[in-house]
């Protein structure tokens, strides 16, 4: 683990600020004694919510807020903005559908709390970390060129790649926007996280197509090493940085902000472990995407590098069956899936990122947290693993 400043605070740092001493009104659940700082100790201690419960509520939190930032947009891309959040249809009428589960919100939100600071104090960082990674959702859409997303047409296949682009860059810029309106010590920290974190995503973006190109065997082969820098990147950084900038927002001390962020970057790779296997052997009527949609496109994805690791003679098998040089048919990718899975690939993934939820929950739990929010963001990290879609 890196080393960060924040890890060796004294005893007087982990006093919680003027804002983590306001009630969480939110909660409904009163006030921390003044200035008592949230432990593992702190009693009451009420009954985890439920996973839904706790989406249910951060969601109305904080979409009122993400709807009104959205209404700025010019119509355009404000229409397709609102499309690809599940709020409307193709030609702009309302719909029903509903969008995605918000957990990214709902980390923000949490890790405001965990710290002792009411949620709405999180609200403008919930909406900017939404406004990205429906930016990059939109992008990462475009660049792998899937026609589906949440089971309707993705936002360049239903609006075109120009104007799809188009809204991405206007959420982008919203995202960013909304951080910066904050102002002070803590919205230029907020954005200073931010900013941070999306480089980090386009490096991450740009190694995993990078990674298509390369072979399944030999010296120039993608090692599990690299993966997981990639992995770390692309969808840990966005992870880490919803649980961490809430707390930036309540001015909680950088040890807490550290171990937040540091759970939430095993988030994201519990996170990628189980979507990697969800492109090889996910159900096209749950997850809305072709089976073996990750193979088909050669991705050096946790499964086939796992599988490689243990059983290095599948390497030439997959040259052969989903090599860059002859396009794989149906049959091919049964088959190299049928291959990935009797190796262990699937269930080396699958151990890895339960893993990775465990050392989350370790993390969280070095630091003086509110134990009820700690309990929800475990009981929120399952859905990292137990998931379908």
């Amino acid at each position: 683990m890196p080393s960060h400043p924040g890890l060796h605070a004294t005893a007087s740092e982990i006093v919680p600020t003027e804002a983590a001493r306001r009630p969480r009104t939110s909660r409904g659940a009163g006030q921390l004694p003044e200035g008592e700082r949230p432990t593992e100790a702190d009693a009451p201690r009420p009954a985890v919510q439920p996973a839904a419960a706790t989406l249910d509520r951060c969601r109305s939190l904080v979409e009122p807020a993400l709807r009104k930032a959205v209404r700025g947009l010019h119509p355009g891309p404000r229409r397709i903005a609102s499309h690809a959040f599940g709020w409307c249809e193709t030609d702009g009428t309302p719909s029903a559908r509903g969008g995605g589960k918000g957990v990214r919100p709902a980390l923000v939100v949490l890790g405001a709390e965990a710290v002792g600071a009411p949620a709405d104090v999180a609200v403008p960082g919930a909406v900017a970390i939404e406004l990205i990674h429906t930016f990059s959702l939109m992008h990462d859409d475009i660049m792998d060129g899937d026609g589906s997303r949440r089971h309707r047409d993705s936002a360049w296949k239903a609006f075109g790649t120009g104007p799809a682009l188009l809204a991405g860059d206007a959420l982008f810029a919203l995202g960013v926007r909304t951080l910066a309106e904050v102002g002070g010590d803590r919205g230029g920290e907020a954005v200073r996280h931010l900013t941070v974190m999306l480089g980090e995503l386009v490096h991450g973006q740009a190694d995993d197509e990078l990674f298509e190109s390369r072979p399944w065997t030999g010296p120039q082969a993608v090692g599990i090493a690299e993966y997981r820098a990639m992995a770390d990147r692309k969808t840990g950084a966005l992870l880490g940085c919803a649980a961490a900038i809430g707390p930036v927002l309540a001015g909680a001390p950088r040890r807490l902000t550290y171990a937040l962020a540091q759970a939430g970057r095993e988030w994201g790779l519990a996170f990628q472990a189980v979507d990697d296997v969800l492109g090889i052997w996910g159900d096209p009527a749950v997850t809305g995407k072709p089976v073996h949609s990750d193979l088909r496109r050669a991705k050096k994805t946790l499964p086939v590098l796992g599988a490689l690791a243990m059983d290095p003679s599948l390497g030439p098998r997959l040259d052969q069956l989903i090599g860059a040089d002859t396009p794989p048919d149906d049959a091919r990718l049964r088959q190299a899936a049928d291959l990935i899975e009797r190796a262990g690939g699937r269930a080396y993934a699958l151990r890895d990122a339960r893993s990775r939820v465990a050392a989350a929950r370790d993390q969280l739990r070095t630091v003086p947290l509110a134990a009820p929010c700690v309990d929800e963001l475990v009981a929120l990290s399952e859905l990292f693993v137990d998931r379908r879609v």
